[in-house]
């Protein structure tokens, strides 16, 4: 057992591997399962569709007597036509400059919805570069919404906290917010939590699809459900293009119309995102959950193994050592007679001894040095960790932000 356990300790599958291998075996099941689940919906639909349309082309082949073939090459110019934006209907220009701005913002916001694409090479080239710098701007002014609005949040719901603390004769009637905070016990560190926030999206984002899809019903002509489904696929970015808002000739009220239209689009991208990122932050928790669950049910008995032989050592810097987590490349690696004495539960010799005692005083120097300019005592002293440990852009966010999203939890 402690020889799986060692095994187990040095294998290359760290927690952040091992989370992200079974998230992509979760992710790799839920595609499957949905696939499975379109297909058996989907399938018999799709096959009705394609024995009526072959009915339908050999009786108008026979009514008008014309060839099968070329019936189909007509067929494709139609197809070729209605890529190229041209409809039966008569619709709104697709290449004037309100619905150029439409096309740049399906292709900013990654929605994509298909209906306009580029068709000279110019275009093309053109939009490889603008998409470029475009998704990367948006994507970054949406870190930046989550993190206002997750701030905005916070107030709230922190002077909820405060009126219920004073309800409760847990805060003083004339406590007020400012330097006077740190004395408020119940208020140091206090964080909203994950799940109220993920709550108050959700909300919000339901009434803003129903808001929005009560607008293209009244206004597109779409039944309700046809309605709330393209706010989904909009807002979600998914941008099928089964259906586009705002593409007829003329609307009753249409400049209206058109400034509705992209407030909704904008505002609800922009809680989509991140609600999604509020969601990921719990599939994050679970996944978690699930690797304690995987744990090795004998590293209790390893660690109850290694304790008793640190009690035979009166001193152990060791132990300190793994503590600090600070690398000790400089000073080279424990020896083999070293590590055989530390192991057997001898006195450490000098030469680890001398090795903690200059740990102890890097760590005193980095102190010193981070309260000089400015910075809090309680960093983290972690010389292996990079830029990226703490996490980057919208987790990052959610885990300074919020409650309930640390390790610990």
């Amino acid at each position: 057992a402690a020889g799986s356990c060692r095994r187990r300790r040095l294998a290359p599958l760290n927690e952040d591997n091992g989370r992200f291998l079974l998230l992509a075996a979760l992710i790799a099941a839920y595609l499957s399962a949905g696939a499975t689940v379109f297909s058996a919906l989907e399938s018999p639909s799709e096959a009705a569709a394609q024995l009526r349309w072959n009915r339908t082309l050999h009786n108008f082949s026979r009514i008008f007597n014309i060839s099968l073939p070329e019936l189909r090459a007509f067929l494709r110019s139609y197809e070729a036509a209605m890529a190229a934006g041209i409809r039966v209907d008569a619709l709104r220009p697709r290449w004037d400059f309100p619905g150029a701005f439409y096309f740049v913002g399906t292709v900013v916001s990654t929605i994509g919805f298909g209906m306009t694409t580029p068709a000279t090479v110019a275009g093309k080239v053109f939009l490889i570069v603008y998409g470029l710098f475009g998704c990367a701007g948006t994507i970054l002014f949406f870190n930046l919404f989550l993190e206002r609005i997750i701030s905005l949040l916070a107030f709230i719901m922190k002077a909820c906290h405060e009126r219920q603390l004073r309800r409760s004769g847990l805060l003083p009637p004339n406590f007020r917010r400012g330097p006077v905070m740190s004395g408020a016990g119940s208020l140091v560190g206090w964080k909203p939590s994950v799940y109220h926030v993920m709550l108050i999206l959700g909300i919000f984002a339901i009434t803003l699809s129903c808001c929005a899809s009560a607008m293209y019903t009244a206004v597109e002509g779409w039944n309700y459900v046809d309605s709330l489904y393209y706010c989904f696929v909009t807002f979600s970015t998914i941008g099928f293009g089964d259906l586009v808002s705002s593409q007829n000739a003329a609307y009753q009220n249409q400049g209206l119309y058109r400034f509705g239209n992209f407030i909704f689009i904008l505002m609800g991208v922009c809680c989509i995102y991140s609600l999604f990122n509020v969601i990921s932050i719990v599939i994050k928790q679970v996944l978690n959950w699930v690797l304690k669950k995987f744990e090795c049910r004998c590293c209790p008995k390893c660690h109850k193994s290694s304790a008793r032989l640190g009690r035979r050592n009166a001193i152990t810097p060791g132990a300190r050592l793994r503590r600090h987590n600070i690398s000790m490349d400089a000073d080279g690696q424990y020896d083999s007679d070293t590590e055989g004495r530390r192991l057997s539960g001898e006195m450490i010799s000098m030469r680890e001894l001398t090795a903690s005692n200059k740990v102890s005083l890097a760590i005193l120097q980095k102190q010193l040095s981070e309260t000089a300019n400015g910075y809090p005592r309680n960093v983290c002293i972690n010389t292996r960790q990079n830029g990226f440990s703490a996490g980057v852009g919208a987790l990052a966010i959610m885990n300074n932000r919020l409650a309930e999203t640390s390790d610990s939890r």
